[in-house]
């Protein structure tokens, strides 16, 4: 029998499903709290990946945390490759197994074939007697449906909150959550401060993500556009600025610094400290200004305001997310080609890499997002909202 929705038993045994990366993972963050907040002695469990594995730590919303690198299996050639890798399904089919769950909640699209056969043996190997998800079509094998209108129809966040919806939770709070402990903000204030507080930091304190991860470096505003911005902001506002990402992009961090013509105080926090330290750094900054990325949505998340370069990717469906409809925390940056977006669109994965020529990234100059960290400034910083 499929259903739209069901009430799950008060102690019901739950099994979430995110495998993906942080950001999508935070995106999933009010879809666990409801969860939580509505089946409070329930058990809830969550399956993601060794990226985002940790990310949520030391939050009661959570039971427990089960890793799978989904990336082992994403072409059948893989597994023919390396048939050892199917050991590893073995250990993962008896953890399902003995988790005796009662529902499983796959927050994915069924968007490529190979991954719907995966997500349907994922859901099928733990026994739930409820299998909750969202249809686009190809969801037989679920047995509680959310129809899935495509990527941007509804923001990701949103669509995770209507699946717990069917799951039979009410969402009373929108707004990503990410747990950062004492230890995690002392370690931002030695990073920002320096030992003793020793560093007067010169507000506005201005944070700035010119990377995007590996899986589409096409989604990269120009590193010149990043110098070029961090100058124009400090002709209107002063301030310092913090370089943040991951190790890798230490040498974007250094090319961005050469670029710079004004006195503008800047430092980069590359690969220093862990990614929630990078949390607790973006919770003390008076502006952040990124790519559409995972430090986008951490910044997000821990309520910094947030601006979001935006190109071939669906803003839609990914843009930076505060559980309101008013942009004075977050708002996107994007220029408005009849091509964009063109990956993850409709139902359709589309062109992680885009065209060939890019225009929806190379075309977009500076003003426009001057203009945006302008005004998110304007409202967050002088006005102290």
């Amino acid at each position: 029998m499929h259903r739209s929705q069901i009430t799950l038993p008060p102690d019901a045994r739950i099994l979430v499903v995110k495998m993906a990366g942080i950001g999508d993972l935070l995106l999933a963050t009010p879809a666990l709290r409801a969860l939580r907040e509505s089946y409070p002695q329930a058990r809830i469990d969550l399956l993601v990946t060794p990226d985002s594995a940790g990310i949520l730590n030391g939050w009661d919303a959570i039971d427990h945390t089960i890793v799978l690198d989904k990336y082992l299996f994403d072409h059948p050639r893989q597994i023919l490759n390396n048939p050892q890798t199917l050991l590893r399904l073995k250990e993962l089919w008896q953890t399902m197994r003995a988790g005796r769950y009662d529902a499983v909640l796959l927050l994915h699209h069924l968007t490529l074939p190979f991954g719907r056969l995966k997500h349907q043996l994922l859901m099928r190997a733990t026994g739930a007697r409820w299998r909750v998800g969202l249809d686009n079509g190809h969801g037989w094998f679920l047995n509680v449906r959310v129809k899935d209108d495509g990527f941007g129809a509804l923001h990701e966040a949103e669509y995770a909150m209507a699946v717990a919806e069917a799951a039979g939770a009410t969402v009373r709070d929108k707004k990503l959550y990410l747990p950062l402990s004492e230890a995690d903000r002392q370690q931002a204030r030695r990073l920002i401060y320096g030992e003793g507080d020793s560093h007067e930091v010169k507000r506005p304190l201005i944070a700035m993500h010119p990377g995007s991860g590996s899986y589409s470096i096409a989604r990269r505003w120009a590193p010149e556009r990043f110098a070029k911005l961090a100058d124009t902001l400090y002709a209107d506002f002063g301030g310092e600025l913090l370089l943040v990402g991951g190790p890798e992009e230490k040498e974007l961090h250094e090319y961005i610094i050469s670029q710079m013509q004004s006195p503008m105080p800047v430092r980069s926090l590359s690969g220093k400290g862990n990614i929630k330290t990078t949390a607790a750094v973006l919770e003390m900054v008076d502006l952040f200004v990124g790519n559409d990325a995972g430090v986008m949505h951490i910044a997000a998340a821990v309520g910094a305001p947030t601006v979001g370069i935006f190109s071939l990717t669906n803003h839609k469906a990914w843009g930076p997310y505060t559980g309101g409809p008013d942009s004075k925390r977050a708002t996107v940056v994007r220029l408005d080609l009849p091509c964009m977006p063109c990956f993850y669109t409709g139902h359709q994965l589309g062109t992680p890499e885009g065209c060939s020529v890019h225009d929806c990234i190379t075309m977009l100059g500076v003003d426009p997002v001057a203009v945006a960290a302008r005004r998110m400034l304007g409202v967050n910083y002088i006005h102290g909202v």
